[in-house]
């Protein structure tokens, strides 16, 4: 599990920034490639007008399309609570739908929107489906999702606390998650603290870009000027 020694202030910045700057700027130390450590485009921002949300995975896994081995209530799996409070908030939860192809049924829907609500969640990530839209987007919980279903059908949590993979992106349990209207970003805690002042200097950079490209000093020799500038940083 991921250290959590983050102050709420560094995640309040980190929620000021979207999640593309947040991505260039996580390039700008080299600590992964840059193709990998963002779910890809199946998983997809279901209330693109909330704010971006910043929350440490809480991990599960789930079924819908045959029953549970055990049990047969959709909101039997109490003991789950437990690991999604064990991880420090805010919390995120993932929840990786392992039927092939998944979302069939939607674990997620006004009830468990709710409960997750009250267990300090602000978002969940799934490539599965989700259901009840206006009922959760009116709790405030975000959702990103693989797609949208009708039914729970046989919904069914059979694993928590482990690693899960959704969109191609491995989550760990207390992996730091930024999520907006663009995706979902993994965001690596040892340099989350330092991430702020980096997006502040790309957005900076960025205004620079763009307010050339607008003004009438604009000529393709101050264009590359800019751009080698920007590359130098």
């Amino acid at each position: 599990m991921a250290n959590h020694a983050l102050s709420p202030k560094v995640i309040e910045e980190l929620r000021s920034f979207s999640t593309c700057v947040i991505a260039s700027s996580i390039e700008k130390f080299d600590v992964r490639l840059r193709n990998i450590g963002f779910a890809d485009s199946r998983i997809k921002c279901v209330f693109p007008d909330l704010p971006p949300v910043v929350g440490f995975a809480a991990t599960a896994r789930m079924r819908s399309s045959t029953p549970p081995m055990v049990g047969g209530s959709y909101y039997d799996r109490t003991d789950w609570w437990d690991h999604i409070l064990s991880i420090p908030g805010p919390r995120i939860v993932v929840l990786e739908d392992v039927d092939n192809p998944p979302g069939l049924g939607a674990f997620i829907g006004e009830v468990h929107a709710a409960i997750l609500h009250a267990l300090g969640c602000l978002a969940v990530v799934t490539n599965g489906a989700v259901r009840d839209l206006p009922e959760v987007r009116n709790q405030g919980l975000q959702l990103f999702a693989g797609n949208i279903a009708v039914s729970h059908a046989y919904a069914h949590v059979f694993e928590f606390g482990g690693v899960v993979q959704v969109g191609k992106l491995k989550i760990h349990p207390g992996d730091l998650l930024h999520g907006d209207l663009h995706g979902v970003n993994q965001v690596p805690i040892e340099i989350a603290e330092k991430i702020p002042q980096t997006a502040r200097e790309i957005l900076h950079a960025r205004r620079h870009l763009v307010d050339l490209c607008r003004s009438d000093r604009f000529n393709r020799e101050a264009l590359r000027a800019e751009i080698r500038k920007i590359d130098s940083q």
